[in-house]
């Protein structure tokens, strides 16, 4: 089971969102996930117990030593296939 964090500034309303959109999207691909919604400000600390992370916060991307993908797409809808077909190759990796 790949592990999924996915992180705004709170912690709370944009990465739940998030976090429960790909959670379906991956249900529904019949994918083993677990998807978590975190605080950035704990991120640095627990960022090493994820397998992917996910970004809605546009500046620490390449911050971070664990494969990311775009979390806006998945607010938007706007590039949200592109960005789904990264995290499956990822998941699937």
């Amino acid at each position: 089971m790949k592990r999924i964090f996915v992180a705004c500034g709170s912690g709370v309303a944009t990465s739940q969102t998030v976090a429960s959109k790909i959670q379906s999207m991956c249900e529904d691909e019949g994918l083993d996930v677990s998807v978590e919604a975190v605080d950035i400000k704990s991120l640095e600390s627990i960022i090493d117990q994820c397998d992917i992370y996910v970004s809605i916060v546009s500046d620490n991307a390449d911050e971070w030593d664990v494969p990311t993908i775009k979390g806006i797409p998945f607010l938007t809808g706007v590039g949200m296939d592109e960005e789904f077909e990264k995290l499956k190759e990822l998941i699937e990796a």
